[in-house]
């Protein structure tokens, strides 16, 4: 079949750089670790959703839709960038967020207030309100003449997950031979992307962020239905994830993660976010710790897939200065 239309929101190729200090930290040699920059994504603060909306929105179009309707957490990067693509593309947004609204605003939600869409808070916390509350804001949408397009959480469709099939090709332009690609694994359509788009599971390392405790089942399926619509086979093999920080519950802080940010601060200047980026290097320092994480098959890419609005969020301060104990007032060098 021919390819699939987009939208183009990326501007193209994010870089890729190597990570030699990082990889030397890890016990790696020079050359074993290289950072897929897509954090830098040209849209709103920038992040893997990106690639997703790309396609979405050109769905969007297609359908004749006006607006955009998704949910996540209060801190979703997915929303944040959701509300910018229709920004972009000319149609309005509505977004459906899990708990009640906070007393204040900081990190994702601020630049949400900037982007202006209409907001619905589910008052109950957890993602199945916010799956469960999708529908109902649609049809209130239609009710009032609106065209609306339903994007799921994380933007984790077959024609979402075509950005990160695509990426798969990115990267192996960039990083000849590469081995593992270490992917954080939330909703998983990055995760499911990069299967299909290499044809195969065993070179794709997910490590599950506690968001769905059927994520490896998820991928699996998703991964599949990615590379039908394509017209590409199936990938083969199993959903890698590592399960080891997912029974913590999505977004807590860990002492594993905590040592993870400032060691990738610390070597590379590279900032990652608490939630999704720094348990996926936590998973990667601990998995090459016990061997189920290797360069056998070349230089490990880890995929960088933005969040550091997150790490901005209020709930975080006291979390990072207390591990840290900075006093930034006081500090003496």
């Amino acid at each position: 079949m021919g390819e699939l239309q987009r939208v183009p929101l990326t501007e193209g190729p994010t870089p890729v750089q190597r990570a030699d200090r990082l990889a030397v930290a890890l016990g790696l040699p020079a050359g074993a670790l290289y950072v897929k920059r897509d954090d830098l994504t040209a849209l709103a603060g920038g992040g893997n959703k990106v690639r997703k909306l790309e396609f979405l929105c050109a769905a969007a179009r297609r359908d004749g839709a006006d607006t955009l309707v998704t949910g996540g957490g209060p801190q979703s990067n997915h929303v944040r960038l959701t509300a910018a693509a229709a920004r972009r593309t000319d149609m309005r947004c509505a977004v459906v967020l899990s708990g009640p609204p906070p007393a204040a605003l900081s990190g994702n939600l601020l630049v949400d207030a900037l982007l202006g869409p209409d907001v619905t808070w589910t008052v109950t916390g957890g993602l199945a309100a916010v799956e469960a509350e999708l529908a109902g804001a649609a049809e209130r949408l239609r009710a009032r003449g609106a065209r609306p397009y339903v994007i799921p959480i994380g933007g984790a469709d077959a024609v979402g997950s075509q950005g990160y099939r695509l990426a798969a090709a990115e990267i192996a332009e960039q990083v000849p031979g590469h081995g593992l690609l270490v992917v954080p694994a939330g909703s998983g359509g990055t995760h499911a992307g990069l299967a299909a788009g290499l044809g195969t599971h065993e070179r794709v390392h997910g490590v599950s962020v506690g968001v769905f405790p059927d994520v490896a089942a998820r991928i699996q399926r998703l991964a599949a239905e990615t590379a039908r619509l394509a017209g590409l086979s199936e990938p083969s093999g199993e959903a890698r994830v590592d399960e080891r920080f997912a029974a913590a519950g999505y977004g807590t802080e860990l002492e594993a993660v905590h040592d993870a940010l400032r060691l990738a601060a610390q070597t590379e200047g590279l900032i990652l976010d608490p939630v999704y980026t720094g348990k996926a290097l936590a998973g990667l320092i601990a998995g090459l710790a016990d061997g189920t994480v290797t360069t056998a098959d070349g230089p490990i890419v880890f995929v960088h897939c933005g969040g550091v609005y997150g790490l901005l969020s209020a709930r975080y301060a006291d979390w990072l200065t207390g591990v840290y104990g900075h006093d930034l007032a006081t500090r003496r060098w």
